[in-house]
């Protein structure tokens, strides 16, 4: 059976963990460089222009930003989760002090959120892989957190660059065969699909059929 999303809402900004939102829903973070797209993809996931507020100039998340969303099963059955957008990483115009702040807070986050399932690290097919792109997946595996790498901007390229650009990414994250790599299209759109099964999974809906 499959999911789909039929509702979400902006809850809250945090800046601190006494501001995240009370309740038992699983989270799914997202991450990724500066202006690789993470407010454009959880709005084209959510089917939902100007749910997560979009930026030409990178580096303008600097908060912790929660979305709820519900998800309706073909049979009817309903589950919610947060979609979590956080700020990107490697944005050169940010001050040392401030960078290392929002480092330390990211950090912070991935540590102590006990509803935490599942990390999507966005990476643009167009760019090379940097160096702080794989220090960050492997951090995030180290922690024993599970992580989801998605290639944005799919439509960029064409079908043959773009699985040859996947295959590439996945070698240089030193990913194992099985852990598939996942391309995103906010235009066409690509990918949906697959990711939405993929954050399904992660949370387990499927595992209990209780109301």
């Amino acid at each position: 059976m499959s999911w789909e999303i039929i509702k979400a809402e902006y809850v809250t900004s945090a800046v601190k963990a006494s501001q995240f939102p009370p309740g038992d829903e699983p989270e799914v973070a997202f991450i990724g460089r500066s202006n690789v797209g993470k407010s454009t993809l959880i709005n084209s996931l959510c089917r939902y222009n100007g749910l997560a507020r979009t930026s030409g100039a990178p580096g303008k998340t600097r908060t912790i930003n929660f979305y709820r969303v519900s998800l309706k099963r073909d049979d009817g059955l309903r589950r919610s989760l947060f979609l979590v957008d956080l700020p990107g990483y490697g944005y050169a115009k940010r001050s040392k002090s401030e960078r290392q702040d929002l480092h330390e807070w990211t950090q912070h986050y991935f540590r102590e959120s006990s509803r935490l399932r599942l990390v999507v690290q966005l990476l643009d097919i167009r760019r090379e892989l940097q160096p702080l792109d794989v220090e960050v997946n492997e951090w995030l595996r180290e922690e024993g957190l599970e992580v989801q790498p998605v290639a944005t901007k799919m439509d960029k390229l064409s079908r043959g660059a773009a699985g040859a650009a996947l295959r590439m990414l996945h070698a240089k994250l030193g990913l194992p065969p099985e852990s598939g790599m996942l391309g995103y299209s906010v235009l066409t759109p690509s990918g949906r699909t697959e990711l939405l099964a993929r954050l399904v999974e992660a949370v387990e809906f499927d595992a209990t059929d209780a109301v």
